[in-house]
């Protein structure tokens, strides 16, 4: 039974009387194995005579790149013993980084790999909860998800999250999961599934990181959310619309069609960010993402591009264009990173062999006219073509309001009225304030206030034009006042 190379042996989920005829057989004729944890149940059951080395008192342990030190070691093992058994919780292919580690150093040399399977912990854990994983159930470790911001997987696929290791990794994990879940969603700990001190624990996600329980044949279940959570949910309901016994008014929508409720909803979006309504938000940011996800379900039925080749797109966009946040460059300041964006803008159109006569070239024409005026300004600004103070800005206005008043022809004033209105922009812009959102927010005061005159003649019994100038100032100045004092509804 000699082999010269790396055996990988899975030493199941529980004692030894779940190992397989092949993995004990090759167990009882070894002197010596290396385990990665000795506090696996199987491991007491050993012969006597078995020398077992582990590497839970290894400092790479401790490190996010354990698994490549430990294959490393078996590696080296192998090259200085000739011949070395690695041996791992469960089986080697079922959530064991390590194996996928020491497969991925070996390949291209002339070590050989022998894998005895073992049973996974997932079967004595599904056994434990009363589940059975088919179809949509995710595996993952623990340590990969804490890395992340955000989990993954759809919140509408049930998942077994393993290897948990007690400390501020599962805080990090929880974490992680809150953001797509509520601090008291149900979920469930199991513990040495499969063993005679078996426990399964149902508690709310938030105290996942304050159970005594918690070692290493420790699993996290999380169950599924009702469906319609998932991104991918919502795409199954918005290609069933289009699909042929679907909706009829849906069916018939094209790119064209869809313009006017795209930019309807944008507005609508930027209304309820006006109000600072997170309710308001919430429903016009989902009528929003409705108008994309037509938008792409179009053009994947036309063949053109889909959701997958959408997300990518971005995704490499935003990656490419952040070298300070997924590199090593560094920047230091905002002036920096913008600056950055556009050497990285100008190497793309270069790519594509698209040629940008002006820096001004990219800016939407279609923006509201303030937008696009602001736009115009921030790009001359990172050329050096701006005052150096704000003095110069103010006097511009002066300036400008003075040849509007002398403007004689209808062509010149409204020449020296845009000139007005981009000279206040420009101001704004020095005062770091949205030109947008400060005109509508200007608008929304006088409808309101307008909307005191109204309902204040509506109490004397009369039409808001049969009130004079006078009178409507008079109650202007009235709604002014409960605004400022906080009284208006």
């Amino acid at each position: 039974m000699e082999f010269k190379g790396i055996v990988i042996i899975g030493l199941g989920s529980t004692g030894a009387k779940n190992l397989t005829r092949e993995a004990w057989e090759w167990l009882t004729q070894l002197k010596e194995i290396w385990v990665r944890t000795r506090y696996h149940p199987v491991v007491p059951d050993l012969p006597d005579y078995l020398i077992v080395h582990s590497f839970d008192s290894e400092e790479e342990l401790e490190t996010s790149d354990y698994a490549a030190e430990i294959a490393k070691n078996i590696i080296s093992l192998s090259q200085k013993l000739g011949s070395v058994t690695y041996g791992v919780p469960g089986s080697p292919f079922i959530a064991e980084e390590t194996v996928r580690e020491i497969l991925k150093q070996v390949e291209g040399s002339d070590i050989p790999v022998r894998i005895i399977d073992g049973m996974s912990f997932l079967e004595p854990v599904c056994t434990a909860l009363g589940i059975d994983p088919h179809p949509k159930l995710v595996l993952t470790d623990s340590l990969y998800l804490a890395s992340m911001e955000i989990p993954f997987f759809p919140p509408s696929s049930p998942a077994l999250i393993s290897n948990l290791r007690p400390g501020m990794e599962i805080n990090d994990l929880k974490l992680t999961l809150m953001n797509n879940y509520p601090d008291e969603y149900p979920v469930k700990l199991v513990h040495n599934a499969g063993l005679s001190d078996e426990l399964v624990e149902e508690i709310p996600l938030y105290q996942i990181d304050q159970s005594v329980h918690t070692g290493l044949m420790s699993t996290l279940y999380l169950p599924a959310r009702e469906n319609g959570r998932a991104f991918e949910d919502f795409q199954q309901i918005i290609a069933r619309l289009r699909a042929p016994d679907g909706c009829p008014w849906d069916r018939k929508q094209t790119h064209l069609s869809l313009r006017p409720y795209l930019l309807e909803e944008s507005y609508e979006v930027l209304e309820a960010l006006d109000e600072e309504n997170p309710e308001h938000l919430l429903e016009e940011l989902g009528d929003l993402l409705l108008q994309i996800v037509l938008h792409v379900q179009i053009s994947t039925e036309e063949q053109d591009f889909n959701m997958t080749d959408l997300v990518a797109g971005i995704s490499e966009k935003i990656i490419r264009r952040h070298p300070h946040v997924f590199t090593e460059l560094e920047v230091d300041s905002v002036e920096g990173v913008l600056s950055n964006w556009e050497q990285i803008k100008a190497e793309e159109r270069k790519n594509k062999g698209e040629e940008r006569k002006s820096m001004l070239d990219g800016i939407p024409i279609t923006l509201p006219a303030l937008t696009q005026a602001e736009q115009i300004q921030q790009r001359a600004r990172r050329v050096g073509f701006d005052w150096k103070t704000i003095d110069p800005v103010i006097a511009k206005i002066h300036e400008e309001l003075q040849e509007l008043k002398e403007a004689e022809t209808p062509e010149e004033k409204q020449s020296e009225a845009g000139d007005v209105l981009f000279a206040v922009v420009n101001l704004l812009r020095w005062l770091e304030i949205d030109p947008e959102m400060a005109l509508r927010e200007t608008n929304s005061r006088f409808r309101r206030r307008f909307g005191y005159i109204e309902a204040a003649a509506a109490k004397q019994g009369r039409q808001v034009d049969d009130l004079s100038f006078e009178e409507m100032d008079a109650l202007w100045d009235e709604a002014k006042h409960t605004m400022k004092f906080g009284q208006e509804k």
